[in-house]
């Protein structure tokens, strides 16, 4: 058990943790902070370009196959979420800027590397989950930045400003739709070249929070955020993971999802995107405000990563049940 909880910390994960450091050591100011704004914005802006010619069109046709499914992922990601971050997000002793964080992370749709590799390993339905995943994605793009408008402007937040939406369409939107449109003639490319998006997805989740973290600081991150503040947020984090857990499971059993499928409700339905939410953080919010409301994201991340390890081998053993006919 041990050696698995520890598979779980790869690499990114430490050099995330480093780049929060070097952030809180050498933040970026002046100059040097605009130009590493204009580097990080180009990087979202190629993440999202590569990510839109990645998506085959044939996954979204032979997805809409099993809508049931995918409603319920839909669902659970951008309703029972959401009203489970506003409930959190208001508990006696939060401060409000970690609240809002907190919302922000319930906001995001769903992750798709480990979503998939995760019902992969459970002998879960992988179709179905590379299904899953984009759509919520891909949705994501638009249902995000609405919920964040709506519930974050109810939460007492500013809600997305035109310049918001601006950096929506033009960082977001655009860069995907034309991706997709290319594909014909790019994608073979970009699928020969998966260390490519690799490398593009992760320097830019770098990038943004190396220049979100650092404005923070700037502005007194780390007056405002205690160990005790860093306690109450993991114990959040924990218990919010659990109940959707049990939420998707039970689910599960009420639409008497066949086991593969009931393991696609669970692991994708609990899941929320680092991968999307920097970026998205860094366009719908100024940057001294970025780095607080990402520390819930970063930490929820690390924590579904570890138990859904845990589950999915768990679910892949011989003999394992889950959903409603394992």
């Amino acid at each position: 058990m041990f050696k698995r909880l520890l598979s779980v910390f790869e690499p990114f994960v430490l050099t995330l943790l480093g780049t929060v450091l070097l952030a809180t050591l050498l933040p970026a100011r002046g100059g040097f902070a605009l130009f590493a704004g204009y580097v990080a914005d180009a990087g979202i802006v190629l993440l999202f370009f590569l990510h839109g010619a990645k998506l085959s069109r044939d996954a979204i046709w032979q997805g809409l196959r099993n809508w049931p499914l995918h409603l319920a992922v839909l669902a659970v990601t951008f309703g029972l979420f959401p009203l489970l971050g506003l409930g959190l997000s208001r508990l006696p002793g939060i401060d409000p800027a970690m609240g809002a964080g907190i919302l922000f992370l319930t906001l995001l749709p769903s992750t798709v590397q480990s979503s998939i590799a995760f019902t992969a390993i459970a002998r879960g339905n992988v179709a179905a989950a590379i299904c899953s995943a984009s759509f919520s994605n891909l949705l994501g793009i638009l249902v995000t930045p609405a919920l964040v408008a709506v519930l974050m402007q109810v939460d007492g937040g500013k809600g997305v400003s035109l310049a918001s939406i601006e950096g929506i369409v033009l960082q977001l939107l655009a860069p995907f739709v034309l991706g997709h449109l290319l594909r014909p003639w790019i994608g073979g490319f970009v699928g020969r070249h998966k260390a490519m998006l690799t490398i593009v997805d992760r320097g830019s989740i770098l990038l943004v929070v190396y220049t979100a973290f650092g404005a923070a600081v700037v502005e007194g991150l780390w007056t405002r955020v205690s160990p005790g503040d860093l306690g109450r947020l993991m114990l959040i984090c924990l218990l919010l993971l659990g109940v959707i857990l049990a939420l998707t499971f039970a689910i599960a059993r009420v639409m008497r999802l066949p086991r593969e499928d009931a393991i696609v409700l669970q692991f994708c339905g609990s899941k929320k995107s680092l991968a999307s939410g920097v970026p998205m953080a860094g366009v719908l919010f100024p940057a001294a405000q970025v780095g607080i409301l990402l520390l819930p994201i970063m930490l929820f991340h690390q924590i579904q990563l570890i138990a859904c390890a845990v589950l999915a081998r768990h679910y892949g053993e011989p003999g394992s049940g889950a959903g409603a006919e394992g």
